[in-house]
């Protein structure tokens, strides 16, 4: 036989298994994703081209004349690699380019796409819309129907692809994945030539030509083994991140392939030993394989063991320096992004401490595996890594890998509360430093301005008691009183905000909540009546007392009040609620004016901030402040119907 044939020989051999390796590892990593799900079929069908030609290879060097049932075999594993292959070529390198950019794939390509996936029968239709007599249709004529009887339609496919591989190459930013595709682009090129000299001799020569019929079993190996390479070598598709897998994989071609060559050297000494004498001998030679085996593959394997710890310990730097921020959510999501990028799972959740009532994670699609590893600290569990893969199973080196993580990281969360508390020591200690200079700013404020603005507003008060005062004069005296009024207010809730905060034990006492909400309302009420609006309050039967002071509780029900009254449309209403809820009592300031703008919405709280023209941005600073001195707390909610309104609740320790 000529050497071109042993040449075709070995291309079947390399091309069937190296499409069989990918054919595993895309199941064993398999995502409930439509392009996964094209790879797969493409693969596939090229492994069918492969295997179909390894079949008839080896019955042309076993039979003289292949049984039927062998001919009927190869030709239907052929046919069904080439019955699909272009459109799932193009397909596949469509829904990728939609994978990087989802509306930059316009609607003629899916009609392309169906194009390609219908020519394999049009030779089945021709005869119908030419009149033509059908033939005698069995399995034997219906597969050569079926086969394509030119490379037009693969041609084509290629070249598209091509041109996808080009375009995919320069919208992706991974360097890995554009040399990836630029090197696709490049074998997808070169493959063309053979295949148009292949179409010419279709044409020109039945035998089509030894040579380029080699040629092109070579080329359609290319993308196969550059895939494989990207795939373990640079996580491609984040196939690497199977290695148990490849492993595996690996170790069982091997093996299949020695098994192949005990048969054929088995076969070619038979004239001198039984096949069964060479087969034991090959075997038994094994033995004595297995200390360089050892020797060649020791290294590697210490390497990759060392890389891996060398993994697992930057890792934990990266989480240990993350828990210097003090933010144990922000750690937390950190850790679990890690292990999602460098296991390449599917998804990873961290609970610390596990919810009541917290749903189970679970696989994409049900297609995976999931792992729950628990956080134990001096032997109570603490909290939960749940991590689920896109592949049948997780390999013992993720779980591994988990189980270390989960070890660790009680010790990053202990590092990562300490430092947090610190931060919140030493903000408040600089809070309390900015709040003592207030004071000192408001009690200069106050002794330089109080005083004279007292003064004037008292000389005013005798102007405007004289009943010969001009009325102009009076209207002007008037008006200059109550911007004295406005001025000593502002004044006030300054220092205010400035005083002390945590009261000492003699003014944390119970105060009766419902009386002192009553008072406030009694005093604004009249506010809200000058703005042509309406206060009102709803309140249970009985006293409540809460635990706290009642200037700190006036402070807190007033500056709500004023707030929503001042935000009143014309004919507005407030509605102040008090009522008891889970052992506290709930105090909820609602209003329809038209709510807090989402700009604003995050800085509400923030001294100083505000939107109306003469306020000083304290009124909900002093609420906060006032809160915390009495162990309450304050929520809210803007809009709360059609888009309007706000309402703030809040809630008080009620007092034994």
């Amino acid at each position: 036989m000529p050497v071109l044939f042993y040449v075709r020989l070995v291309g079947f051999t390399v091309g069937a298994l190296v499409y069989l390796f990918l054919l595993a590892l895309i199941i064993g990593h398999r995502r409930p994703r439509l392009f996964e799900r094209l790879l797969f079929f493409l693969v596939f069908s090229l492994f069918l081209l492969y295997s179909g030609g390894l079949l008839e290879i080896n019955a042309r060097m076993q039979y003289t004349s292949a049984p039927e049932a062998t001919r009927l075999l190869y030709t239907s594993l052929i046919t069904l690699g080439f019955l699909f292959l272009s459109g799932l070529l193009v397909h596949v390198h469509l829904q990728y380019y939609r994978l990087l950019r989802p509306s930059a794939v316009p609607g003629w390509c899916v009609v392309m796409v169906s194009v390609f996936y219908a020519l394999p029968f049009l030779d089945l239709l021709l005869p119908i819309f030419t009149f033509r007599r059908l033939p005698t249709l069995n399995v034997q004529s219906l597969l050569y129907l079926l086969r394509p009887q030119d490379a037009v339609g693969i041609i084509s496919a290629i070249l598209i692809c091509a041109v996808a591989d080009f375009y995919i190459a320069k919208a992706s930013r991974d360097l890995s994945e554009r040399r990836f595709f630029y090197s696709l682009c490049t074998i997808s090129i070169v493959t063309l030539v053979p295949l148009a000299l292949w179409q010419g001799f279709a044409t020109l020569a039945p035998n089509r030509g030894e040579a380029i019929t080699t040629a092109l079993v070579a080329a359609g190996i290319l993308p196969g083994a550059l895939l494989i390479y990207y795939a373990l070598r640079r996580n491609f598709l984040e196939f690497g991140a199977q290695r148990n897998l490849v492993y595996a994989l690996s170790a069982t071609f091997l093996a299949l392939l020695y098994l192949a060559l005990v048969r054929r050297v088995g076969g070619w000494l038979e004239p001198i030993l039984p096949p069964e004498a060479t087969a034991s001998i090959l075997l038994f030679v094994l033995i004595f394989l297995f200390e360089p085996v050892e020797r060649l593959i020791g290294p590697a394997l210490h390497r990759t063991i060392r890389q891996r710890i060398d993994r697992m310990q930057q890792l934990m730097v990266e989480v240990q320096v993350e828990a210097r921020s003090g933010d144990i959510g922000q750690l937390i999501d950190f850790t679990g992004r890690r292990l999602r990028d460098a296991f390449g799972l599917a998804d990873v959740k961290i609970s610390v401490p596990v919810p009541a009532g917290q749903e189970p994670l679970e696989s994409p699609g049900g297609l995976g595996h999931v792992v729950r590893v628990p956080i134990l600290q001096d032997g109570a569990t603490i909290g939960l890594i749940e991590a689920s893969s896109t592949g049948a199973v997780l390999t013992g080196e993720v779980s591994a890998s988990l189980s270390f993580v989960a070890e660790q990281l009680p010790a990053a969360i202990d590092l990562c509360r300490l430092i947090g508390e610190k931060l919140k020591l030493e903000r408040e200690l600089a809070e309390r430093e900015r709040l003592a200079l207030v004071g000192q700013m408001a009690a200069s404020i106050s002794h330089n301005l109080r005083n004279p603005l007292g003064s004037m507003k008292t000389v005013l008060q005798v102007l405007l008691e004289k009943p010969d005062l001009p009325q102009d004069i009076h209207a002007d005296c008037a008006l200059v009183v109550a911007e004295i009024d406005r001025l000593s207010a502002k004044l006030r809730q300054l220092l205010q905000y400035a005083k002390p905060s945590l009261p000492s034990a003699a003014e944390r006492r119970r105060v009766a909540a419902l009386a002192a909400i009553e008072q406030v309302i009694a005093l604004l009420g009249r506010e809200a009546e000058r703005r042509q609006g309406a206060l009102e309050l709803v309140r249970p039967a009985d006293e409540v007392y809460v635990f706290g002071s009642e200037e700190a509780l006036n402070d807190v029900v007033s500056n709500l009040v004023v707030n929503a009254i001042e935000a009143l449309p014309h004919g507005g209403k407030v509605r102040v609620s008090a009522s008891l809820r889970d052992g506290r009592l709930a105090v909820e300031v609602e209003d329809n004016g038209p709510g807090i703008s989402p700009d604003s919405q995050k800085r509400i709280f923030q001294p100083f901030f505000t939107t109306k023209a003469s306020g000083t941005g304290l009124g909900l600073a002093i609420v906060e402040r006032r809160l915390a001195e009495m162990g309450g707390s304050i929520e809210w909610e803007s809009p709360i119907r059609d888009g309007c309104g706000t309402r703030f609740t809040v809630t008080l320790l009620l007092a034994e």
